[in-house]
């Protein structure tokens, strides 16, 4: 999801043992750019992931996620949630409630852990928590790991542990 032109494609095909069934991404230039780095052919796209239906996935083991950073970086307005850009982590969130896959990898900038003095990141943990996931995050930066550049990015891991306490 948020694919991009498929970072965390490239990432998880140089990893191994991993196999790519579909993304979703609204900016025409960027899906224009996946298409053309990644054999697409078959697999499931969808535009706008407010309009994903979760049925209507394939089956999957882990779902990645990109969301949008803008409302959450020190380089922009800092909306959060009342940014709509910001509440599209929930959409990420709705999915993975649907299919319960097993494992859930998102990426944000570092200002995400403190915006809103940490409670916006304190939302999305309890958001995640509450369906079952358990919960680990760190800043990496690109740099150390051959990629040219310095770009530091938060990352949350999840694994799927338990029934969400809703579904109880």
């Amino acid at each position: 999801m948020f694919a991009g032109i498929g970072g965390f494609r490239e990432g998880l095909t140089r990893a191994g043992g991993f196999v790519c069934v579909g993304h979703c991404e609204l900016d025409r230039n960027a899906e224009r750019s996946y298409r053309a780095l990644f054999d697409t052919k078959g697999e499931w796209y969808c535009e706008d992931i407010r309009n994903a239906e979760p049925e209507q996935l394939p089956e999957f083991d882990l779902l990645c996620g990109g969301f949008p950073c803008q409302s959450f970086s020190v380089a922009g307005h800092r909306g959060g949630f009342s940014d709509p850009r910001g509440t599209l982590f929930f959409e990420l969130a709705r999915l993975a409630e649907a299919r319960k896959p097993a494992y859930l990898l998102f990426e944000n900038v570092p200002g995400l852990l403190y915006h809103d003095c940490g409670r916006t990141f304190a939302a999305i943990l309890h958001e995640l928590e509450g369906m079952g996931y358990g919960l680990e995050w760190q800043v990496l930066n690109s740099k150390d790991f051959g990629v040219p550049q310095s770009r530091k990015r938060g990352y949350l891991c999840l694994l799927y542990t338990s029934p969400s306490p809703r579904d109880r």
